[in-house]
Formats: C-alpha cells, sequence, structure tokens
C-alpha cells in the first residue's frame, strides 16, 4: 500500500512540476534583444494592420483599425527601454513634420499602464505625440513585436510596408526617404 502511495506522490508531483514550465514566464523588462536589427525590413510586408484598440490615460479608445485614409508609422514601446525612450522626440519631430500625411501613433507596452505612461508624458514637450496604450499587450502578439521597439509602416490601406526591429534614427536620409515612399505613394495615388 505504502508502495502505490509513494507511486502516486511521485506521479503528482511531476504533473505539478510539468505544470509549472508550461506557465508563461513574465514579460522581462530587457532594452535590447538578440533579434534586433536596426534596419529597414520588408519580410512582413503585406500583412495587414491588428484592428486592436489602443486606450489613454483618460480613457479615450483608438481603433487601429479605423486609421485607414493616410500612412501609419506604428510605434511599440515601453517607458523601461532606454532605446525606446531616445527614439521618442524622433518620432515625435516626425509626426510633426509629416502632420496630416502621416499618423504616428506610439504605443506602450508598460505592463502598469498609466502609472508609467502619464507621468513620462508630463515630463516630456511633445508636440504630436499621444499617450496612446496597449494594456493587454494584444498588438505586441498580433504584430510579432517581442523587441523593443519595433516600428512598423503601414500605407493608407492599412497594408504594412517595412518594419525596424530595434532603435532607429528617424532623422536619418535613409528614414525620411522610406518614409517619403510611402507618403509620396499616398499623395500620386489620389488618396
Amino acid at each position: 500500500m505504502s508502495r502505490i502511495l509513494s507511486t502516486l506522490a511521485i506521479a503528482f508531483g511531476l504533473t505539478v512540476a510539468g505544470c509549472d514550465r508550461s506557465a508563461p514566464e513574465p514579460r522581462q523588462e530587457s532594452s535590447a534583444s538578440a533579434d534586433a536589427t536596426d534596419e529597414i525590413l520588408r519580410s512582413e510586408a503585406g500583412s495587414l494592420m491588428p484592428a486592436t484598440n489602443l486606450v489613454d490615460p483618460e480613457g479615450r479608445v483608438l481603433n487601429l483599425g479605423a486609421l485607414q485614409g493616410t500612412p501609419v508609422l506604428l510605434n511599440l514601446w515601453a517607458t523601461w527601454c532606454a532605446p525606446c525612450v531616445r527614439e521618442m522626440p524622433l518620432l515625435d519631430a516626425l509626426g510633426t513634420d509629416y502632420d496630416g500625411r502621416l499618423q504616428v501613433v506610439a504605443a506602450s507596452q508598460d505592463l502598469v499602464g498609466a502609472v508609467k505612461v502619464e507621468p513620462f508624458f508630463a515630463t516630456r514637450d511633445f508636440e504630436y505625440l499621444e499617450p496612446w496604450m496597449d494594456p493587454e499587450g494584444e498588438l505586441s502578439e498580433a504584430i510579432g513585436g517581442g523587441v523593443m521597439p519595433t516600428t512598423v509602416m503601414y500605407d493608407s490601406m492599412g497594408v504594412e510596408v517595412w518594419r525596424v526591429y530595434g532603435d532607429f534614427d528617424w532623422a536619418s536620409a535613409e528614414a525620411r526617404a522610406a518614409i517619403d515612399e510611402v507618403v509620396g505613394e499616398q499623395i500620386r495615388g489620389g488618396r
């Protein structure tokens, strides 16, 4: 009888240990990844922008699917990510420079949301960027944004043109040429 109980106890212990291994690990607070490329990639071109809802600290909702009509530069970032924070002023300048021709949306991936995002924006003097948050991480999951920052360029129909994993010099001639390619296509197409 004790042998059966011992066998059952071992089997139960292994089952419980196996469940622990399958539990998802919490998101790590790292600002770099081996997957970061710091270059424009077109491998995911043709993918549709997820129709995900973002929220701001006041509870306003932004449905990304409703942004069609103007190209969108979508940036996934977090307050704990040094390269992300470094990019924010450059993304703000892009939004200002391309106002009306390009929508720049920065979607925070901070797990605690407004607790971190609101003070971050309060201490910055952004002219264009708004404090949008992806509270459930749905956007990051939908576009495969496991690297912070991840930035995706969508055309005016909500179709991906290119993306960048890792920080990027958004003031560079390369960045402006890649954006102008999409913004110019919108103008030529009469959209």
